[in-house]
Parts: C-alpha cells; sequence; structure tokens
C-alpha cells in the first residue's frame, strides 16, 4: 500500500486543477465538519440497503440519497465543491446521480475499474458515455488503511493504450497508490480513471456519498430516465441549478467551417490555466 502525502490543503485553484487533469484525481479537504457529518449520518442511518453481487459486507443505498435526506440534497450544491467544479469545467453543470456506500467490516476490495463507458453498459447505463464526467466522493469516516481506503492507478484516464478499455477491471496494479483523507474531505476523480478500494479490515463501517456532475454540453450517447420533476421541485434551493435534465447536451450534428460569432479567447482551455 503506497499512500499519498500529497498535502492538498495547499493547492491553489490552478494546482488543483492541474492535479486533477494530469494526475486523475484531487482532493479537496475539511469540506465538512463534525456537526454536517453528524446529520448526514444521521438521516441516513435507517435508509435501506443492498448487498452488491461479490460482497454482503459491500452494501449501497436502495434509494438515491438525495432523495432520502435533505442534508444530501443540499450537498449537491455544497458552496466548495461548486467552486471547484465550476473553476473546472466552466458554471453551466448537471447533477448526474448520487449513491450512499456502507461498506461494513470484512468487506473485500473493490476491483479496479472506471466509471466511464463510452457506449453505455448494466452497471452504469447511458450516464457513463457522457464524454465528460466526474465523481465526488465525500467520505463520513476517515480512511485509515484498514478502513477500505481508496486506490487508483494515477494518469490512467490519460491513457490510450488497450490496457486503459473503460470496460477492463483489474485486482491490483503495481503502480496504484492509496489515499487516506480524513472524514469530511472529497475525492473528485474522472470517469476514465482507474479506481477501486482496499478492503475493509476494520471493526467499523465506512460510510461514503457519491455524486457525479458533468458540463451541460456533455450529454450522454443514449436517451437517459429523467429526474422525477416532483421530486425536484421538493429539492433544496442551493441544489436546483445543477438538477437539470439528464439529456441535456451540446451535440450539433451539422457543423460550419466558419461558424458565425467565433470568439477570440476562451479560458478554460488557456495552457496557462493550471498558473491561478
Amino acid at each position: 500500500m503506497r499512500i499519498d502525502k500529497t498535502n492538498f490543503s495547499a493547492l491553489t485553484v490552478g494546482e488543483q486543477i492541474r492535479h486533477f487533469e494530469v494526475e486523475g484525481f484531487v482532493v479537496l479537504p475539511d469540506l465538512l465538519d463534525t456537526n454536517h457529518i453528524r446529520r448526514l449520518k444521521d438521516e441516513l442511518a435507517d435508509t435501506p440497503m443492498k448487498s452488491k453481487s461479490y460482497s454482503e459486507a459491500q452494501t449501497v443505498s436502495v434509494t438515491p440519497p438525495q432523495w432520502v435526506s435533505p442534508a444530501v440534497a443540499e450537498l449537491i450544491g455544497h458552496p466548495p465543491v461548486v467552486e471547484f467544479l465550476t473553476a473546472l469545467m466552466g458554471p453551466d453543470i448537471v447533477y448526474t446521480r448520487g449513491h450512499f456506500q456502507r461498506t461494513n467490516p470484512g468487506s473485500p476490495g473493490i476491483s479496479l475499474h472506471t466509471d466511464g463507458q463510452p457506449f453505455g453498459s448494466s452497471l452504469f447505463g447511458y450516464e457513463g458515455s457522457s464524454p465528460r464526467l466526474v465523481r465526488v466522493l465525500y467520505y463520513l469516516d476517515d480512511l485509515i488503511p484498514e478502513r477500505a481506503p481508496f486506490r487508483l492507478v494515477p494518469r490512467s484516464h490519460l491513457s490510450f493504450h488497450a490496457d486503459a478499455n473503460p470496460y477492463g477491471r483489474y485486482e491490483s496494479h503495481p503502480e496504484e497508490i492509496t489515499l487516506c483523507p480524513k472524514a469530511g474531505s472529497a475525492v473528485v476523480i474522472p470517469k476514465d480513471l482507474f479506481h477501486g478500494t482496499h478492503p475493509n479490515d476494520c471493526t467499523s463501517p465506512r460510510g461514503m456519498i457519491q455524486m457525479g456532475y458533468r458540463p451541460a454540453w456533455a450529454g450522454p450517447v443514449q436517451p437517459m430516465e429523467e429526474w422525477d420533476s416532483a421530486l425536484v421541485a421538493q429539492m433544496p434551493e442551493q441544489a436546483r441549478p445543477f438538477m437539470k435534465s439528464l439529456n441535456t447536451t451540446g451535440e450539433q450534428w451539422e457543423q460550419e467551417h466558419k461558424p458565425k460569432g467565433m470568439k477570440n479567447e476562451a479560458p478554460g482551455i488557456n495552457p496557462s490555466r493550471w498558473e491561478r
């Protein structure tokens, strides 16, 4: 287990973006205080859970947690995360999914995998086909080495090699690293990064809330089932800007070589964007 020792608290926004884009991950520490974590845990304590096919100890919420917990719903628009995502992707952002995972003692590690399948899949539907997609993983418990810490293969999202086939899975990788952030921190990764977890050899469970976001232009390749409009109407104010149609897209088949109104600047693709 090679534990990453990067001091993420010291990074500027530009350095955070560089680390995310180049290494394939960034940690946003100290996002949730003790009271915030307690409220999230209390509201999720009795939510029905189902086990994964490979272990009874690895469980996930039956219902997306934003529909059962007001605190999770508010978390969709959590200001410090929104600030980073806006710097990374621009202001027009779509929330794509949420789930709550409880990794109980005795759970085996999650295999190294990606969350992005360009043609869709039985595990991720068509959400994973979006060309740009990130995961924000909020941890409700400290990720000590014994409690299912997060593992990943840095820069794997950049590879053009057949080994980076996003439909592939690996038991382990000789150059994987491990993240052990404190409770209240979030790990942010792109969909194409190979990632997983170590086993939970601790005596206590590890809770994690996962949320998906993408730029509005980066729609799925096939239609997805829309959010329930009645549930969206009940969402807290800070979450509503992100509860757009899951089929929002910038798809434009007909293209012109010289469209009218072309701009002469685009800060989001500046080679200097990491120097902020």
